[in-house]
């Protein structure tokens, strides 16, 4: 008993010297370090560094105000061109897709048919101007009998007028009867009814043709100039209708990506009512459209150019913020530090916003990175493809 309570105690102690010294050393390696001299440590080394951040220039420039629109082209003449007589196609004098001129031949009917009815009514008209003839001379005739001898009856001579009367009616409806004839002879001859461009053919040389078919021969449209209806809020059209007292209003087309301008025209008229289930109003442009890039029914983005406002001062819109106090930005200073700047902005248009209170031309102002700042900090232009340098670009644009 003795020699195995003599072992216990003796490893008890090197436990609790092992822990004693164990204690020691971990107490000296959590020790906190001294800072070196000459140099910030912590919180007061990282206040150095600048965060990186996109810069855009303010500027003094003409601002343009433009409102946007989703629009649809539209022919200013669409004409299904129909025969207005019945007969047989013998001549196509077009091509698909050819350009024609008002009156223009574009393909005839068979007229022989119209010719014979034409000799035929002209033969009747003939048949009946002789047997007027006749009757006007036997009326004077019983005239003289009557008035000189009495030789014949007042009921005769009303007779011998009442038949002259109705041989005259006759003459004049074969007159009408030829000039009827004439005029389908005429229409088997037809005409471009206006200048524009010839679609695709509808019937083939040899057909019977109708003046009740539905499709007709074929479809003329008018290109040249062009229309474009597109629609604008109805809180718009007051500002609209005012700019246009004192000038024409300038329209762009656009594609439907917006990012290709097709033509450029000028702003026609408003319509007369707004469309309630929208709220919008419809206004009318039309184009010259002199090299075809716009076709019937083709969805465009239209810009009406309201106005151009002279010398405005204006940041790139990235730039503004928004908080509880009101519209702010942080203006670079030239020891790259920031300050931040409440500002009023009146209006803005695509990247650029005009500011009427709060900045200065040749002030540069941060576009990108304005959530890690506050007043006082200091920033670190990026350089490069920033998206600082792109809003400046896309500001540049607009101008």
């Amino acid at each position: 008993m003795g020699i195995k309570s003599s072992l216990c105690f003796r490893r008890a102690a090197r436990v609790a010297l092992m822990l004693f010294f164990a204690a020691i050393f971990s107490g000296c390696g959590n020790a906190p370090a001294k800072p070196q001299a000459g140099k910030g440590g912590g919180r007061q080394g990282a206040g150095q560094q600048g965060v990186p951040v996109a810069i855009g220039k303010v500027e003094t420039r003409d601002l343009p105000v433009y409102l946007n629109g989703l629009g649809s082209v539209e022919a200013f003449n669409t004409v299904v061109v129909k025969s207005r007589v019945d007969g047989q196609l013998v001549k196509v004098a077009f091509r698909e897709g050819q350009q024609v001129k008002e009156g223009d031949l574009l393909a005839i009917i068979d007229q022989r048919p119209y010719e014979v009815q034409l000799s035929q009514a002209q033969a009747t008209l003939y048949k009946d101007q002789s047997a007027l003839k006749d009757a006007r001379v036997n009326l004077d005739r019983f005239k003289d009998l009557f008035q000189n001898g009495g030789v014949i009856s007042k009921q005769q001579l009303d007779t011998q007028e009442s038949l002259v009367g109705q041989l005259e009616g006759a003459v004049r409806a074969d007159q009408a009867q030829i000039d009827t004839v004439k005029l389908n002879l005429f229409y088997t001859r037809i005409t471009a009814p206006v200048t524009g461009r010839v679609g695709l053919r509808q019937v083939d040389i040899g057909n019977m043709v109708h003046a009740s078919d539905p499709n007709g021969l074929l479809v003329l449209t008018q290109l040249h100039p062009i229309a474009v209806i597109f629609t604008l809020p109805a809180d718009n059209l007051a500002s609209v209708a005012q700019h246009m007292r004192g000038r024409p209003l300038q329209v762009e087309a656009f594609s439907r990506d917006d990012q290709t301008k097709l033509a450029t025209g000028k702003l026609l008229t408003i319509d007369n009512q707004v469309d309630p289930s929208t709220g919008t109003g419809k206004l009318k442009a039309i184009f010259e459209n002199t090299e075809e890039a716009l076709w019937p029914n083709q969805f465009v983005n239209c810009h009406l150019l309201l106005e151009v406002r002279k010398n405005s001062t204006v940041a790139p819109a990235a730039a503004i913020q928004r908080g509880p106090q009101g519209t702010y930005v942080f203006v670079m200073k030239p020891d790259k530090t920031v300050d931040l700047r409440y500002v009023t902005v009146s209006l803005t248009v695509s990247s650029v916003s005009e500011i009427t209170k709060g900045l200065n031309p040749g002030e540069v102002v941060v576009t990108d990175g304005q959530d890690k700042l506050q007043a006082g900090s200091r920033v670190e232009p990026r350089t490069g493809g920033t998206p600082g340098q792109k809003t400046e670009q896309t500001a540049e644009s607009v101008q």
